[in-house]
């Protein structure tokens, strides 16, 4: 694919753009590419957590029943979790990404069916301001763990851990763009005017005939939205 550097894209803010843009970013699997709420427990948690994780993906359990069972089954003291967060690796186009995006004047909020614990230690420790909405964790003293569903809605269609759909709240004539890999983003994606998704993601919006173009790290992510934005600004129709 090929990706334009940011000194070429000569997009200027606009307050129409600031005004109707609203971008929803996944975390685990697309801003920090190696899953780490995955690595997580595959470190700290008892094997079972793969046939709890296989049944959601199978679309027999909600992902809020899927985290909460996971959750329960980590061992691990805060300051083992912490140490095993450090160590987690954000996409380094990111911060490409959001740049470029805050010139235009587009709102970006990550939306993360993980742990806050993770994501606000990422974001910290890469010096990064993203309003962000994730599940609780919550410690229960020695190595046992809780999860807290903050943003669960109960008339969420897919019983979401956190609905992410409520998260794409757009101003009057607003748009969306959803950008994700995997089965926790499916909701917000079928609501989205496009989507940039690889994974499953990228199938789902295949088999549902959706606007979409796929990525492999966060510059395609910016040369698609350089492009949709500029289609849109235009009037013309998503390509």
């Amino acid at each position: 694919m090929s990706v334009q550097h940011h000194s070429s894209m000569h997009l200027e803010p606009s307050s129409s753009a600031r005004a109707r843009c609203r971008i929803l970013v996944d975390f685990d699997g697309t801003v920090a590419p190696d899953d780490p709420t995955d690595r997580l427990f595959e470190r700290f948690a008892d094997p079972v957590w793969r046939d709890i994780e296989d049944a959601w993906q199978a679309g027999r359990m909600s992902s809020r029943e899927c985290m909460r069972r996971q959750v329960a089954l980590l061992r691990a003291t805060p300051e083992e979790l912490d140490d095993e967060i450090g160590k987690v690796r954000v996409d380094p186009g990111f911060h490409r990404f959001l740049r470029f995006c805050w010139r235009q004047g587009m709102v970006v909020t990550i939306v993360s069916d993980g742990l806050d614990r993770l994501v606000r230690a990422v974001l910290q420790r890469e010096r990064l301001s993203v309003p962000f909405f994730a599940n609780r964790l919550e410690w229960r003293g020695g190595d046992r763990w809780h999860l807290a569903f903050p943003y669960a809605r109960p008339d969420c269609r897919v019983a979401g851990a956190n609905c992410k759909c409520s998260h794409g709240a757009r101003p009057r004539n607003g748009r969306c763009v959803a950008i994700g890999d995997g089965r926790s983003d499916f909701c917000m994606s079928a609501h989205a005017d496009f989507v940039i998704a690889k994974g499953t993601l990228r199938d789902f919006c295949r088999s549902r005939g959706l606007p979409h173009g796929s990525f492999e790290t966060f510059d395609h992510v910016t040369a698609h939205v350089c492009k949709w934005l500029e289609s849109s600004l235009a009037g013309a129709r998503p390509y």
